[in-house]
């Protein structure tokens, strides 16, 4: 095994995800990059209708932009541990307790990519935590995408999300990128019909 992984190193050699410089096959990051996305801080304020607080690590700038990239545009999810590792390290801990539930991809989409990448960083935060995770509490309804649209159309057609079930009392919603807060409000409205009492969003990076 180790021989194999020692060819593989060589033929393939592990590259950053943010930059394309070759990186430590483990890390996810260059020496470099992993420096820049240590100086950008973390955002935090009032969160959006319906949602307690809002809190992102890192704002939708640089290399934490790369990093929402190549997780969702270039389906690398190996990506979002890096990301978990962040938000877990520095998120406040009066922000924390509850159990994390996903902001949920429209369905199609989640089996063009072969994965969810809301769910994939809920995942590993949850590993990383200790928190529980209650994957498949929220789902959305239709095909409508909120990527290129404008502010204003986003916030006048929020994505239509249900409840899968009985929420809990106090929910960590995860998603890698908060812009408008369109999608969060409609998680936390159909949450709070279901039962949560506290809902605390919080995002890998905020789009300013």
């Amino acid at each position: 095994m180790k021989l194999f992984d020692a060819l593989g190193a060589v033929l393939v050699p592990p590259v950053c995800a943010a930059c394309g410089r070759l990186c430590a096959r483990e890390a996810q990051l260059c020496g470099l990059c992993h420096r820049r996305l240590g100086e950008a801080r973390p955002l935090r304020g009032a969160g959006p209708p319906g949602v307690d607080r809002s809190w992102s690590s890192a704002p939708h700038d640089g290399v934490a932009r790369e990093l929402v990239v190549a997780l969702k545009f270039r389906r690398l999810p190996a990506v979002a541990g890096a990301m978990a590792d962040r938000m877990h390290r520095l998120l406040p801990p009066a922000l924390a307790g509850g159990e994390i539930v996903p902001v949920p991809t429209a369905p199609l989409r989640s089996l063009a990519r072969g994965f969810d990448p809301a769910a994939e960083i809920a995942a590993a935060l949850a590993d990383r935590s200790g928190a529980p995770l209650r994957g498949g509490c929220l789902r959305r309804l239709g095909a409508g995408r909120q990527v290129g649209r404008r502010r204003a159309e986003r916030l006048g057609r929020p994505p239509r999300i249900e409840a899968g079930g009985p929420a809990p009392r106090s929910v960590l919603l995860v998603d890698d990128v908060l812009t408008t807060g369109a999608t969060v409000s409609a998680c936390a409205s159909a949450l709070r019909g279901a039962g949560a009492t506290r809902v605390v969003a919080i995002t890998f990076a905020r789009r300013l």
